[in-house]
Formats: C-alpha cells, structure tokens, sequence
C-alpha cells in the first residue's frame, strides 16, 4: 500500500457530492477507468489496494462504521459478477446516448454512476464487511479477467508457520498463505507486512 494511499478515500466524496453542482468532476471516473486498465494487465488488481479512492474510503472510513463479517461466497461468484457488470456498464453506455453529447450532461451520468456505487458500497460495507463492493465490483472484475494471473503472493512454505495472522489482515479474507491462484488479491501489501516469518511476498 502507497503511503498516501489512505487519503484518496476523500475524491469519492468530492465526486460524489460536489459533482451534483459541478458534474465535470464526474470525469474523474475516465481517469480511473484508464489507470486500471493500464495497469491491470501488469499487476492485476493492483489498483484496487494502491490507487483506488473508493477502496481507501472503504478501507478508512467505512470501516470505522461495519460489522466486519464475512463477506458471503456468492459475492465472489462470476454468476453475480458478470450480470453487475453489463448491468452497469450498459447503462452508463445507454445513458451517455442518451446526452447527446452535451459536456455536463456526460459528466452527470458518471456522476450518478459514482452516486450509485458509492451507496452500494455504504450499504454493504456496513452491515457485511468494508470491501464488500469490492469482491463484485464491475471494475475489479475487468482487472480480474486482464491482468488476475499477475504479481501474485508467494508463500514460503518452509518459513509459514499457519499462524493465520495474514488472513485476519487481508481486507478481501483471501487465504493468503495456501498456494492458490488469487486473482482478485488487491497486492496492498498488508499480509507481506503482518507476517511474523517473512514467508510472504509478491512473484
């Protein structure tokens, strides 16, 4: 995790909230759209833990306010997934045609689309767990799909000592320290650095 990480949490507010009057600040959401998909073929859902405002606003904020259970497997399921993501990207698609072009007008869909999320993302954080959101986000799936097999945790088995304290750390409760595929890991880095033995890392 970067060290101003922490701090994007508030350009969801700002979005949200100061996008009403001002809905340029909407297209903010291009900018995130386009780091991602820059990034994700490299470093998966690097983004996710390092340079996403609405993970730091779950991560900080949110987190002060939920119950922090476990987030439910079917979050997880591609069965969910996919669906959410047509559902929202077609439309924002659908809605961008309909502004005919007009600047503010484009600028208020994504606006809306911030609003929506958000909300979602309150909602579950809350009462389930902070990154709830996170684990069917439209915008982690399509890092999950680009870039899912890269920069992954590697684990020292002949270091681990099973103590369990990464799993209890890991925002997304992935089992950090069984040697699987774990496409959507958001590389914060926060197993590598709780580890008592050092046995974790990225390869």
């Amino acid at each position: 995790m970067l060290k101003f990480t922490r701090y994007l949490g508030v350009l969801v507010l700002i979005v949200s909230i100061g996008g009403i009057w001002f809905p340029k600040l909407g297209y903010f959401l291009l900018f995130v759209f386009a780091s991602l998909m820059i990034i994700s073929p490299f470093r998966g859902r690097w983004f996710c833990g390092n340079l996403c405002p609405r993970g730091s606003f779950n991560d900080f904020i949110l987190s002060k306010l939920s119950f922090k259970k476990k987030i439910p497997d079917f979050f997880r399921s591609l069965w969910l997934r996919i669906p959410v993501l047509v559902l929202l990207m077609g439309f924002m698609i659908f809605r961008v045609i309909q502004t005919q072009g007009m600047i503010d007008k484009i600028g208020m869909v994504f606006v809306t689309m911030c609003i929506v999320t958000t909300a979602a993302a309150i909602l579950f954080g809350i009462f389930i767990n902070p990154r709830t959101w996170c684990v069917f986000c439209p915008m982690g799936t399509v890092q999950r799909f680009f870039g899912g097999n890269k920069y992954q945790i590697v684990v020292d088995k002949k270091k681990c000592i099973d103590c369990g304290i990464c799993k209890k750390v890991c925002p997304m409760q992935l089992e950090v320290n069984e040697i699987l595929n774990k496409p959507d890991c958001i590389k914060c880095g926060r197993c590598i650095e709780a580890c008592p033995k050092d046995a974790l890392g990225f390869g």
